[in-house]
């Protein structure tokens, strides 16, 4: 008699540590975002743009070579490079006038070999060198938009977008994704609103990634934000790190003709 409740007691404990269980992918981002090595500041600016909600649509997991491309001081780098572990490999991608911004704040984070998965590199974004069918995701945080953005008096000179695009399409595996995250623009201004207002529509986005081979593979709303009307700069003291942000995602097919 008193090995039925032993019984239902031991199913209720294998029940609780299954239901407990995360997949590799979730586990492994919940550790990496708890890591005691990162900063005051990065575990404060989590609680506004919440990585944990968006690396998980990205769904990168261990092993993964992840590029972070325009990714400026490499916030999202150090999440990722806990992610991908040991035996993956994050690329920490800046062009010349990024170098120059995020440059300080790299010299920390990248300080004595303490992020030894992440190579920084600074290359022309015409020339990145992602090669062909090396990576297994890619990603652009509030910096796609600037694709559409040529200020060569202020150091950012026009780039190719198309061209561009082309390069990280080609250096991502069949099925491989690349995670968009970016200010919303004014519906019906497409990219317009990239030059003055740092901000890009999301409808153009899918059909700009779409355009160049990308399938729309998903989005998340936990960074919109409707009490902004799309009509300031982002960088106005009066919305900034509060934007109306759209999150997403997209895949590479399986199988590209020419590929």
């Amino acid at each position: 008699m008193r090995l039925i409740p032993f019984l239902l007691g031991a199913s209720l404990l294998v029940l609780t540590a299954c239901a407990s269980v995360g997949t590799p992918a979730n586990d492994a981002l919940a550790e990496a975002l708890a890591n005691p090595a990162r900063s005051d500041s990065d575990r404060e600016r989590d609680q506004r743009d919440l990585p944990g909600d968006v690396l998980k649509l990205a769904g990168f997991r261990p092993g993964m070579k992840v590029a972070d491309v325009f990714g400026g001081g490499g916030y999202y780098s150090e999440i990722i490079a806990g992610i991908v572990g040991p035996k993956g490999h994050v690329r920490l991608i800046n062009n010349p006038p990024y170098d120059g911004y995020a440059k300080k704040g790299l010299a920390t984070r990248l300080a004595d070999n303490r992020l030894p998965n992440v190579s920084y590199e600074v290359l022309p974004p015409d020339a990145m060198n992602l090669g062909k069918g090396t990576l297994d995701g890619a990603l652009i945080v509030m910096s796609y938009h600037d694709l559409y953005v040529a200020d060569p008096a202020d150091n950012w000179p026009a780039i190719d977008a198309g061209q561009f695009i082309d390069q990280i399409v080609a250096g991502l595996k069949p099925g491989g994704v690349l995670l968009i995250v970016d200010h919303q623009a004014r519906a019906g201004t497409g990219k317009g609103d990239a030059q003055t207002l740092h901000r890009i529509e999301e409808s153009f986005a899918v059909a700009d990634f779409k355009a160049h081979g990308l399938d729309f593979a998903g989005s998340i709303d936990v960074l919109r934000n409707s009490n902004d009307d799309h009509s300031l700069n982002v960088f106005d003291k009066a919305i900034r790190g509060k934007t109306d942000r759209f999150v997403h995602l997209y895949r590479k097919p399986i199988r590209v003709p020419g590929e």
